[in-house]
């Protein structure tokens, strides 16, 4: 009996890792991660390592794992650091597909009403005191690549000045 391949535990399974008929190693932990929904606790960790495998079936499941992830912003950080060849990640984000063609249950707009998705460009419409920070984010700051706070439709995530930041939708409008 092999370790898990994405976390190292010993006590395993093999699982198919989909499309392709390529099979890894899982625990009960990451077995279930990988089919169904996670909650980022300490265990997830393992991800940090496995996203750089130099397998591709490790790298296929630590990306995925990690887009369900995305509330939380050590997961969003490492995605945004992760590199993976285009087939490869073609291939992590084949069996995504589905869940992305469903209609969010939060839609997240701008002061204008426009539609924000994650990625997008946004620029600031007021200046933001930014607590914690100790600086003001100024009018007309462009914020590159937001994140959508799932569960709040008022709030993005975004950098400025290279601090990560939340900010109201109700102050942005879509670049």
């Amino acid at each position: 009996m092999s370790a898990c391949v994405l976390c190292a535990a010993n006590e395993t399974s093999a699982h198919v890792v989909a499309p392709r008929d390529q099979t890894v190693d899982l625990c009960e932990t990451c077995a279930a991660g990988v089919a169904g929904s996670v909650e980022d606790t300490p265990h997830w960790l393992c991800l940090n390592e496995a996203i750089w495998s130099t397998e591709p079936a490790v790298q296929v499941l630590a990306y995925r794992v990690l887009h369900k992830l995305q509330s939380a912003i050590w997961a969003r950080d490492l995605l945004d650091i992760a590199y993976l060849e285009p087939e490869i990640l073609a291939w992590a984000e084949s069996s995504m597909l589905d869940a992305a063609d469903q209609v969010p249950d939060v839609v997240h707009r701008d002061t204008n009403g426009v539609v924000l998705a994650v990625g997008d460009n946004v620029v600031l419409i007021k200046d933001l005191p930014v607590k914690g920070a100790g600086f003001t984010a100024k009018r007309g700051t462009a914020v590159r690549g937001i994140s959508l706070v799932a569960d709040n439709a008022g709030h993005i995530e975004g950098r400025v000045e290279g601090q990560r930041i939340v900010i109201l939708t109700e102050f942005v409008k879509k670049s």
